[in-house]
């Protein structure tokens, strides 16, 4: 066993040898017998080795080896190709699912062009600037198609919107909504050359494979989105990808919109960038409707999108007048709920920059996971007799409410707030009867008041209609009081409560009015004593908000001296006076709390 390796290396050595011999002899053979000769010593030693050995011949056919070498490497072909066509296949039935079928053809994956794709729109009446339009093609193995579309010509276009025009001017009724169309158009046309923009980010999953494959569905979606949004699309450009998939970038004249596809995942990437004054955020349920396409199949489950919204570019400087403190979206708003992208799991604009008469107002349902489980919330939606669903409140979103970019008020603080600005100071009055509320339009400190047995009047000065309206509405439960039941005037909305005075004007004019330096000079019964509060709860905003009326509300001589007037002679006033300091916070006087110092 030790000696056979050694005897192999001289067969194998002999072989090569005779091999060699044989192809610089020049011989035309077709077989050939290895038998080189060797030194006698060599020899001897060879056939010692070998007595017990029979000789081995070995024989070589080079048309053979030729044949083998070209077997094996169609053989390796052909496998390739099998193998390819299998992946193709395994991605369709991916894309598919297994109750949908759809043949995607290798043909059609290398034409260009097969398609008939919609072409961009413009608004009637817009005006759109002269433009250039170039490009160029970089055909790559990965696209199995190209689209390019533009909008036409300027004369064309002139032709095209004239027509329209023509079309609008004979409808009597028309005149009204294209004289608004055209302010709005203005709206839209203004700050287009600004260095500042609005970028909205979206990703959506569980969305139709069959869909996210389409360049024509998705180039419509697109399309019908900038229109709704007021854009104007210049251009766009579609690859659809091998083996699945689908890029595309729109130019637009504010900026672009571009989104990419994965449709064996059911995902879509998309972002929207504009620098005009118009608002992205109320574009979100279009996005949501055009491109949250539910796949087929009663198992499938609903689309689900994340968002973000972010201030691009530079104002200040370059916005006339602008101040970066009254700007919702660089206030509260932007900075803690439309800057965040996968940090909550829920976030979804219930209203969205509706204007009062006084303010903007925005309202967000929130599900943050640090403090509720999204599956939790799912199962308290459902019928099964499960903790989580006989008890919903206690898994559902959070509400937050926001005054010009401000959060104001939140579903899962509404206990922690309003109860601690109302009952201790109701609590700690003898005998509290008539109370007074400096804002709290949402409700829920009325609502709070009104649980007390010794009240007999509460009135609330709200000088916003509207933030009491849209609570109505949208924030029911700040203002239900149906768990109020111990007098015979209860109601179950809070405002409908007989001891409820709800007064639509303004605070600091109702208690200048009524209890300002010039009601002093009257004798106690020309002042009527009664139209005096037991406690008075000023639940408005915050003293270090940067707004003008907050300043006057806490620093204001006058006003603050109504407030003690205002109350009798055991009487309570409470003062919501914001956040507390950090501990590396400058002193109130001499930070962001001078307000707050100087009551």
């Amino acid at each position: 066993m030790c000696r056979r390796p050694n005897m192999l290396r001289r067969l194998s050595s002999h072989a090569t040898e005779g091999l060699a011999a044989f192809f610089s002899s020049g011989k035309k053979d077709e077989n050939l017998i290895c038998s080189p000769s060797h030194n006698n010593e060599k020899q001897k030693t060879f056939d010692n080795s070998t007595e017990s050995h029979p000789q081995h011949t070995i024989y070589f056919n080079p048309v053979v080896l030729f044949g083998s070498f070209i077997s094996f490497a169609a053989i390796a072909f052909y496998a390739g190709v099998i193998i390819r066509i299998l992946m193709l296949s395994n991605s369709e039935t991916q894309l598919n699912g297994s109750t949908q079928t759809r043949n995607l053809s290798l043909s059609v994956a290398t034409n260009w062009n097969v398609k008939q794709l919609p072409p961009p729109t413009v608004i009637p009446g817009k005006e759109v600037p002269p433009t250039t339009y170039t490009f160029q093609h970089f055909p790559v193995q990965g696209s199995r198609t190209n689209y390019d579309l533009h909008l036409p010509r300027l004369d064309e276009l002139d032709d095209v919107v004239s027509m329209t025009n023509e079309d609008d001017s004979s409808d009597d009724s028309s005149d009204d909504s294209s004289d608004d169309e055209e302010d709005d158009i203005d709206d839209l046309m203004e700050g287009l050359h600004l260095p500042a923009g609005q970028h909205l980010l979206v990703d959506i999953k569980n969305v139709d494979p069959i869909f996210l494959n389409s360049e024509e569905r998705l180039a419509e979606a697109m399309i019908q989105l900038v229109d709704e949004s007021k854009l104007t699309l210049l251009s766009y450009h579609c690859h659809g990808l091998v083996p699945v998939g689908v890029s595309c970038a729109g130019v637009l004249l504010e900026s672009h919109v571009a989104f990419h596809t994965w449709p064996t995942e059911g995902v879509i990437a998309m972002d929207l960038f504009t620098c005009g004054s118009g608002k992205l955020i109320p574009t979100l349920p279009s996005i949501q409707q055009l491109f949250g396409v539910k796949a087929a199949g009663e198992d499938s489950d609903d689309p689900m999108m994340l968002w973000s919204h972010k201030l691009r570019g530079f104002r200040e400087g370059f916005v006339p007048g602008y101040s970066f403190d009254l700007n919702p979206l660089d206030s509260d708003l932007g900075a803690e709920i439309l800057g965040s992208h996968n940090d909550v799991d829920i976030k979804n604009p219930i209203v969205s920059a509706s204007e009062t008469d006084y303010q903007t107002v925005d309202i967000y349902e929130i599900l943050d996971p640090a403090s509720r489980k999204l599956s939790d919330y799912y199962k308290s939606l459902e019928d099964d007799g499960s903790y989580e669903s006989l008890h919903p409140e206690f898994y559902a979103p959070d509400l937050i409410l926001l005054l010009d970019g401000r959060i104001q008020s939140s579903l899962h603080g509404d206990a922690p707030y309003h109860e601690s600005i109302v009952h201790p100071a109701m609590i700690t009055h003898p005998n509290p009867k008539r109370v007074a509320v400096i804002g709290g339009g949402e409700g829920a400190t009325v609502r709070e008041i009104l649980k007390h047995s010794t009240l007999e009047k509460v009135v609330m000065i709200e000088i916003d209609e509207g933030v009491v309206n849209l609570s109505t509405k949208y924030l029911p439960g700040w203002q239900d009081c149906s768990s109020i039941a111990h007098h015979d005037g209860c109601a179950e909305w809070c405002f409908d409560d007989e001891r409820a005075d709800l007064r639509v004007e303004d605070a600091l004019a109702y208690f200048n009015d009524n209890f300002g330096s010039s009601s002093i000079t009257k004798s106690a019964s020309e002042n009527d004593l009664q139209e005096q509060f037991d406690v008075l709860i000023m639940d408005c905003l915050d003293p270090n908000d940067d707004h003008p009326f907050a300043k006057v509300l806490y620093t204001d001589d006058g006003y603050v001296t109504s407030l003690y007037d205002a109350l009798t002679e055991d009487g309570i006033l409470v003062v919501q006076v914001g956040e507390a300091s950090e501990i590396d916070d400058p002193a109130d006087e001499n930070g962001s709390f001078e307000n707050r110092s100087t009551m």
